[in-house]
C-alpha cells in the first residue's frame, strides 16, 4: 500500500513513514498542508493520514478538499490532541474514515489503520 502521511511535525511524518515502510509500505510524508490537494491530484495512493492540528489548513479543513477529488480514498485522523469527541464527530462528518491517537503503540495504530481500510474497502 501506498501512505500519504500530512503532518506538520516532521519527527512525526519521518516516525510514520518509518514504521510503515518496514511492514512493506510505500509512504510519502507532506508537512504543509497546503501540499495536500496539489499532491493527490497528480499522484496515487491507498490512504491518508491526516492531522487534525496543522497551520495554514487544519485537517477538519482538509477533508472535504480531498474528498473533492479523492471520494474513496480512506482518510485516518491521526492526532495527538488525545481525545476530543467534538473534533472526531466534526471529522467524521467532514468525511474522515476513523481516526487514531499519535499516543498509541505503532503496532496498534498499525492494526488501527488495517482495520479502518478494511472497513472502507467493504
Amino acid at each position: 500500500m501506498h501512505f500519504l502521511i500530512v503532518d506538520d511535525d516532521r519527527s512525526v511524518t519521518k516516525l510514520m513513514s518509518a514504521y510503515l515502510t518496514k511492514r512493506g509500505h510505500v509512504c510519502t510524508g507532506i508537512t504543509n498542508s497546503l501540499e495536500a490537494v496539489p499532491w493527490i491530484k497528480k499522484n496515487d495512493c491507498d490512504a491518508i493520514i491526516l492531522d487534525i492540528g496543522m497551520p495554514n489548513i487544519d485537517g477538519i479543513e482538509l477533508i472535504p478538499k480531498i474528498r473533492e477529488i479523492a471520494r474513496f480514498i480512506p482518510i485516518i485522523i491521526f492526532t495527538g490532541m488525545g481525545y476530543d469527541g467534538e473534533k472526531m464527530k466534526q471529522a467524521l462528518a467532514a468525511g474522515a474514515n476513523g481516526f487514531v491517537s499519535k499516543g498509541m503503540p505503532p503496532d496498534e495504530v498499525y492494526l488501527a489503520l488495517q482495520r479502518t481500510i478494511a472497513a472502507v474497502r467493504k
